[in-house]
């Protein structure tokens, strides 16, 4: 314990009435308590985390090498363009489905309609992820439920219909799967809000979206942000869906790892694989960071 940790805790213990040898022994019992969770963490997270930095700058003899990242990228570098490509867009998709779903949640006007989309909206949020793959093979396939309808509607030809499993698709998959994680967060920041400024801004005339974009949602901000970053982060590390809706290069980059594990062996580079999708994931978490700074300066 440093020196003005222990003046520290001296003027504590003089405020509450305790001995410095009391105070000590709950300083080591608080630790005690959040040592099985950092035991846990180190375990199971940073130790996995660091062998597999290791494995990916090691060379075949042990020696330092970047060897696997070069190799990583010339074969793989339009897969991760791929990739940050396909979850950046269902970011954007996922705040925007959410934010209406919300909103009308918060606004709507029709009590029946609200608690039907209430009920409804939640449903995919008790579905993995290989379940909805196959969901959406069924859906989205060129003789799937999707154009069935079409066809059955009049709006396209049956011999022009065509399959939608491929980039499409993985993006339908993820928006439907976690749209109702960023909504119920959502919906439930816009629920404990003061009604005050929304009563104001209507009683002057202010139509709903307005009253959604320029009333709520700059006071949700922080709730939204962090639904999205969760969102981006999880995607990222989705292998099912990929692999169950387009397999073919251009693909993510769960299944170009799992393609050079299953199928070389080859662990370097799936490890340089999975730092290179580490460093895309820190910039989410970057930016959720940068946010609350500023939010917390403000």
């Amino acid at each position: 314990m440093s020196r003005a940790d222990s003046r520290s805790l001296a003027r504590n213990c003089a405020v509450l009435g305790m001995t410095k040898s009391d105070a000590t022994v709950g300083a080591w019992r608080a630790y005690a308590l959040v040592g099985p969770a950092l035991a846990v963490i180190a375990v199971f997270f940073v130790l996995p985390l660091a062998m597999s930095a290791v494995l990916a700058f090691r060379g075949k003899t042990g020696e330092f090498t970047l060897e696997h990242f070069d190799k990583s990228w010339d074969l793989y570098r339009t897969d991760l363009m791929f990739t940050i490509g396909i979850v950046l867009l269902s970011t954007v998709l996922i705040g925007v489905v959410a934010i209406v779903i919300a909103g009308y949640l918060t606004l709507g006007e029709n009590p029946r309609a609200v608690a039907v989309l209430r009920w409804l909206y939640r449903w995919p949020l008790f579905i993995p992820f290989i379940v909805t793959g196959q969901v959406m093979r069924t859906f989205l396939a060129k003789n799937g439920m999707l154009n069935h309808v079409l066809i059955g509607a009049g709006w396209v030809e049956p011999l022009a219909a065509q399959s939608v499993l491929d980039w499409r698709g993985i993006v339908v998959a993820f928006v439907w799967k976690q749209a109702p994680f960023v909504t119920l967060l959502l919906a439930g920041a816009m629920a404990s809000l003061e009604t005050q400024h929304i009563e104001a801004a209507r009683n002057l005339g202010a139509p709903r979206w307005r009253v959604l974009i320029d009333v709520i949602l700059p006071q949700v901000r922080g709730t939204l942000l962090v639904g999205l970053v969760l969102s981006f982060v999880t995607m990222l590390s989705v292998l099912s869906v990929p692999l169950m809706i387009n397999p073919n290069s251009p693909t993510m980059m769960t299944v170009d790892v799992a393609y050079r594990i299953n199928t070389h062996g080859d662990y370097a580079v799936a490890n340089a694989l999975c730092l290179m999708s580490l460093v895309v994931a820190g910039f989410g978490a970057w930016f959720y960071l940068r946010h609350s700074a500023r939010s917390f300066s403000q």
